[in-house]
C-alpha cells in the first residue's frame, strides 16, 4: 500500500528551460535518503502545464529508472481533455511508474457527472492503479466526496489526493467510499491532523525541501503519537505557509536550489523567485534546520 509522505517533485532545468535530467536523478537519490515513501513526478509542482507529452514520458521514464524500485513512483498524467489524460496515462504505464495521479479537468468545468465519466474512461482505458486529485484552488473544478466515492468501486481508482484543506472531506469521503480507499491529503498546513484522523499520508510540496522532516511527522502521525507529530510539524509550519508565498512550485524551486541540489530553471510563464521572496523562505528552511 502507498502511504507516509510523498514529495510531488520539481522537475529541474536549465536557466534556458530544458529538461535536466542529472539533476533529476541526484533528487530520485536524495528522496530516497531521506526517508520519502514514493515520488511524484510530473504533477502540478512538476510543471505539468508546461512539459511536452515527449517530455513528459521521458521525465516519468527518468525517474522510474533512477529509483530502480526502491520506491514506488506516481505519475502525474490527468488533463482537461480526456483523450490527452487516456494517453498520459498509457505513456506512463509503458515506462513503469507505479501508479497515476490524476487532477481533476482544469478550466473547462464539468459537471460531477463529467468528472465521473472521465476518470471512469481513463481507468477503463488503462489497467494501473490510479489516484484522483481535488486541488480546485487551482482547477476552479471541485470533485465533491459523493463523486470520489462513486468513482472509489471502480477496481483501478484506489485513492484520492484532496487538496481543500477542508479536514471534513476526509470525514466524508471516507463514509461514503468503498473499504480501503486510500485518502491523501493534499495541502501540507493540514497534513499532520489529516493523517492523525485517519488518512494515508500526504502528496507534499514541503516534502522537497524538508523530506526526513516531513517523513518523520507523518509516520508519527499515521502511528497515532499526536505529541511526536505535533512537535516536528512546529518545525514546518512556516516552510508550509512560505513556500507558497508565491505561486508554486516557485518557491519550492528556489528552495531546493538553495540546498545545491538543481540550478537555477523554470518555464515560463512561471518566474523565479523574486528577490523580495528569498529572505523569507530562507527563513522558513532555517527554522526547520534545512539550512
Amino acid at each position: 500500500m502507498i502511504q507516509g509522505s510523498i514529495p510531488a517533485l520539481v522537475t529541474p532545468m536549465e536557466e534556458n528551460g530544458s529538461l535536466d535530467f542529472a539533476s533529476l536523478k541526484k533528487l530520485v537519490e536524495f528522496h530516497i535518503e531521506q526517508g520519502s515513501r514514493a515520488i511524484v513526478a510530473v504533477g502540478t509542482t512538476g510543471e505539468s502545464a508546461t512539459l511536452d507529452m515527449k517530455e513528459h514520458c521521458e521525465v516519468i521514464r527518468a525517474v522510474v529508472e533512477q529509483a530502480r524500485g526502491r520506491i514506488p513512483i506516481i505519475a502525474g498524467t490527468g488533463s482537461n481533455s480526456t483523450t490527452e489524460a487516456i494517453q498520459l496515462t498509457k505513456d506512463a504505464k509503458s515506462v513503469g511508474a507505479d501508479a497515476c495521479l490524476l487532477v481533476t479537468p482544469y478550466y473547462n468545468k464539468p459537471t460531477q457527472e463529467g468528472l465521473y465519466l472521465h476518470h471512469r474512461a481513463v481507468a477503463e482505458a488503462v489497467d494501473i492503479p490510479q489516484i484522483l486529485y481535488n486541488v480546485p484552488g487551482r482547477t476552479g473544478c471541485d470533485m465533491l466526496p459523493a463523486t470520489a466515492a462513486r468513482l472509489s468501486h471502480i477496481p483501478n481508482i484506489i485513492g484520492i489526493k484532496e487538496a481543500t484543506g477542508n479536514l471534513q472531506r476526509l470525514e466524508d469521503i471516507r463514509s461514503l467510499a468503498k473499504p480501503g480507499f486510500l485518502l491523501f491529503s493534499g495541502d501540507d498546513a493540514t497534513s499532520r491532523e489529516f493523517c492523525l484522523r485517519g488518512g494515508n499520508g500526504v502528496i507534499s510540496v514541503t516534502a522537497n525541501v524538508a523530506p526526513r522532516l516531513m517523513s518523520e511527522m507523518v509516520a508519527a502521525a499515521l502511528a497515532g503519537k499526536r505529541e511526536d507529530a505535533e512537535r516536528i510539524d512546529a518545525k514546518l509550519a512556516t516552510l508550509h505557509r512560505d513556500l507558497f508565498v508565491e505561486s508554486n512550485p516557485i518557491p519550492a524551486k528556489w528552495a531546493v536550489c538553495e540546498l545545491g541540489l538543481i540550478k537555477i530553471g523554470i518555464r515560463l510563464p512561471l518566474t523565479w523567485l523574486s528577490d523580495g521572496c528569498q529572505e523569507t523562505v530562507r527563513a522558513a528552511m532555517v527554522q526547520a534546520q534545512v539550512l
